[in-house]
């Protein structure tokens, strides 16, 4: 384990790691019960869906642990998984196995870019204000999504959202977790994001929200996981332009939001050094990657490095082997689906809103005083939670941080690589 992940030189230890892996894995779990549903939807089998989703969640997530050495895992992205469901297969008309084809030929692409630089290149081309920015929007994001699935925030057609209900059910739930969760916090106790998961999951049994679906009479906590999808593709429309719109809106969409994860978790964690640049990106990347065609040919939507990995980091969770367990837990739930599947949004949720706020530290370190730095970093930072997605956040940074510098006659400060991204993303407007 030493040898592998180095947990002396990165003041860590298995049991910590272990801590943080568990922490990560009930985080995230929700993929496995949600992303089913949504494929669901799309007249896909959500048996086979849930096989394919913890199957190609477990392989990408230990290939980053054993690529990478760094505590990221990876799961079918939400977002993606609702746009390969309601804007490809409902709103285009095409069939499930195209639409997967997609997704597989994007992973292909993928692979070259890793090989050839270009994703650690888009990362390194990121000014430093704005990395910095990427982690905090990223933490407000999060805690919004926290909020969100607890039912703390809720729609509403006036003003856009409003406080729910927080007097009872989900809302008051999650809101006793917070604090249970934040006293363990602030007195400094081991493992007190998981802890207070799993008191929150119990005090939820006599409330009546931690429950299996369809009550507890038949409830088995074991049971065995039908087959997953083996290359369920149809590659007849490859060769359309329509074709090539999904295949460019599923890579641009993935390529940013792992770009910003990365740069998210890994600032949080403290393992970029002082320009930002994150330590074996390029083999962080390529298991990202690979994870995305190993999930497609499973039959699941585009696998993507996930932002709930910073309740690990939040943990202790410093190297691969934080991913290496959560990898584990995946492949522990193909049999154990019905006891992870207990675990109500409203346990998880007070997790993510207290990562959330471990996320806010590096906006000490962005220059506000610099309006042609703070600006920018000040966009990516709002767009994230406003536009539900860590993409966007980045297109309004990187777009604002070039106006600005070339506006005040600070172009110099451009870089090259910096100029292409930019010149991508007025393109992809113009396209959308």
């Amino acid at each position: 384990m030493e040898k592998l992940f180095k947990l002396k030189a990165h003041g860590t230890t298995i049991k910590t790691e272990l801590l943080a892996g568990i922490t990560t894995f009930l985080t995230m779990a929700y993929i496995l019960a949600v992303n089913p549903g949504i494929l669901g939807d799309a007249g896909m089998n959500s048996g086979m869906v849930f096989t394919a989703t913890a199957l190609a969640s477990a392989i990408a997530t230990i290939l980053m642990a054993v690529m990478a050495n760094l505590p990221i895992a990876l799961a079918p992205g939400m977002g993606l998984n609702a746009f390969f469901t309601y804007t490809v297969v409902l709103g285009m008309g095409y069939s499930p196995e195209i639409a997967l084809t997609a997704v597989f030929l994007e992973g292909i692409m993928f692979i070259v870019l890793s090989f050839f630089n270009v994703r650690e290149a888009i990362i390194k081309s990121i000014p430093a204000n704005l990395k910095r920015a990427v982690a905090v929007g990223i933490g407000i994001f999060i805690t919004l999504i926290g909020m969100k699935n607890a039912g703390i925030i809720v729609d509403n057609p006036a003003t856009l959202v409003a406080l729910g209900d927080v007097t009872s059910g989900t809302a008051l739930l999650a809101l006793i977790g917070l604090v249970i969760i934040a006293v363990l916090h602030a007195k400094k106790v081991h493992g007190a994001i998981l802890i207070g998961i799993l008191a929150t999951t119990v005090i939820g049994i006599p409330m009546g929200i931690t429950a299996p679906f369809g009550g507890w009479s038949g409830w088995k906590p074991f049971s065995a996981p039908p087959s997953p999808y083996f290359f369920n593709f149809d590659f007849s429309a490859v060769l359309t332009l329509k074709f090539f719109t999904v295949f460019f809106a599923f890579l641009f969409v993935d390529i940013f939001d792992t770009v910003g994860t990365l740069v998210g978790v890994t600032t949080q964690a403290g393992l970029t050094d002082k320009d930002g640049n994150i330590p074996r990106v390029k083999q962080a990347l390529l298991a990202d990657a690979v994870g995305t065609s190993v999930g497609a040919a499973l039959g699941t939507s585009t696998v993507t490095s996930y932002i709930e990995s910073s309740s690990g980091v939040a943990a202790g969770g410093r190297t691969g082997l934080t991913s290496l367990f959560t990898g584990g837990l995946f492949l522990l739930a193909l049999f154990l689906s019905p006891l992870f599947l207990l675990i109500p949004g409203a346990a998880t949720a007070p997790a993510l809103i207290l990562v959330g706020f471990l996320m806010m530290k590096p906006v000490l370190e962005i220059d506000f005083a610099d309006p042609t730095e703070g600006i920018p970093a000040f966009l990516a930072i709002i767009m994230m939670p406003f536009c539900y997605s860590i993409a966007e956040g980045i297109v309004f940074g990187v777009l604002s941080y070039v106006v600005l510098k070339v506006c005040t006659g600070k172009y110099k400060q451009v870089t090259p690589v910096t100029w292409v991204i930019f010149v991508v993303f007025i393109l992809r407007f113009m396209m959308h």
